[in-house]
């Protein structure tokens, strides 16, 4: 299946080493395809680790694993397989996690809970463990990879490689952030977002790593969306060496604790718009503002109503100004909202207000920001303070095509 680089992709950002991270990939061949397929991320002793995972009902083994090695709070290795998810495979599902962390814990010398396992691909199917093993065994003595490889090799739907850099002084220290992630389709998390992986040479502590990581999930990861679909895999793992020699950041008294934080949330909404830029058939990224709802959680899931109409989606797509679907969608969140005071507004243009189009209303500049890559729609409640922000893409023929032809 070929598919065509997204209109809305970004170069792949020069991303530093980190120091504690080597990163090699190699082929383990879970599908016909002439490429790099598993990725191998060594981590130095003494790496603290944080994540947020799918809430889906239907997890993973991977995500079984995470979720029960997460809680120690250290970290050696990461694993991740693309091509083949390896979820709903029962008990040979979880055979082939176990067997993955074992084999890497004998090569590191750690305990396989410190080794971290992620999968990406088609449902259904159980990881061969004869190429998961023969695939590590390659990684073991390949030489180390770049970002950008890593980046490519945990791909499966995605157009682009996706990276994202960002840092922040710490007690003194310049400390760098660097991310990779995955993901183009089955993007609608309440916790995360198919694979994404965050490292830093600061000294984190646990605990704090996981706090700041999952505050800053809720702004980002968990504010895109492609289809309304939450994956079975879904995984965002954050590591921290310590390599920077600061002190340890272990609560917000810290010094350099907000900077690290501000830091952290940065490079996850740059990884989250990446994915969103890259979502199956995209030819519009959407941002979504709700104001004026009556709490910042119900301005959240006003926008996702919004951001998940299919109806608004293929309008977009076809650079129709059709601002009532926008109404539709806020009138179905099943959140307070009351017809007369709503306002919505297209880019700068103000389209409708009080409960009605404004007067004199002009399509034209509204189907002149429809003609743009990136797309803003504004919607104002009169109830109250709550506030959100969601991003999502348009909805074209290319997502079915994509989607029809996936197992193929």
């Amino acid at each position: 299946m070929s598919i065509e680089r997204s209109p809305l992709a970004l170069p792949f950002p020069a991303l530093p080493m980190i120091p504690g991270v080597t990163t090699r990939v190699a082929r383990a061949r879970y599908k016909a395809w002439d490429r790099c397929d598993l990725t191998y991320i060594e981590l130095a002793p003494g790496t603290a680790v944080a994540g947020v995972l799918t809430s889906s009902k239907c997890p993973s083994p991977e995500v079984e694993w995470c979720r029960k090695a997460l809680p120690l709070g250290t970290a050696r290795a990461l694993v991740v397989n693309a091509g083949n998810s390896n979820a709903f495979t029962g008990n040979r599902g979880r055979a082939a996690v176990e067997a993955i962390a074992a084999r890497a814990a004998a090569h590191l010398g750690c305990q396989p809970s410190d080794v971290f396992v992620a999968s990406t691909g088609v449902i259904g199917v159980p990881l061969p463990i004869d190429k998961a093993e023969a695939g590590l065994d390659a990684a073991f003595t390949a030489e180390p990879a770049s970002w950008e490889d890593a980046a490519a090799t945990i791909m499966t739907t995605d157009t682009f490689a996706k990276g994202a850099v960002t840092r922040a002084v710490v007690g003194g220290k310049t400390v760098q952030l660097a991310g990779i992630i995955k993901g183009s389709g089955m993007i609608a998390p309440d916790m995360a977002t198919m694979l994404g992986f965050v490292f830093t040479d600061a000294a984190v502590d646990p605990a704090f790593l996981q706090t700041a990581l999952s505050d800053a999930n809720r702004k980002t990861f968990s504010c895109i969306t492609v289809d309304g679909d939450t994956s079975t895999s879904d995984t965002v793992l954050a590591f921290a060496t310590g390599g920077a020699g600061n002190a340890v950041l272990a609560s917000d008294e810290d010094e350099g604790a907000d900077a690290f934080r501000a830091a952290l949330k940065d490079l996850c909404h740059q990884l989250a718009l990446l994915v969103t830029r890259d979502g199956e058939g995209a030819q519009k990224l959407i941002e979504i503002t709700v104001e004026g709802a009556e709490s910042d959680a119900s301005a959240h899931r006003i926008a996702m109503s919004i951001a998940n109409s299919p109806l608004v989606k293929t309008a977009i797509a076809g650079e129709d100004a059709n601002w009532g679907r926008v109404v539709m969608a806020v009138g179905k969140a099943g959140e307070p909202a009351e017809r007369d005071r709503l306002a919505i507004r297209f880019g700068t243009t103000q389209v409708a207000r009080d409960g009605l189009a404004v007067e004199g209303y002009d399509e034209a500049p509204v189907a002149a920001h429809l003609k743009g890559r990136e797309i803003e729609i504004g919607v104002e409640l009169g109830l109250g303070e709550g506030r959100a922000t969601v991003w999502t893409c348009d909805l074209t023929h290319g997502y079915i095509s994509i989607n029809a032809d996936y197992r193929s």
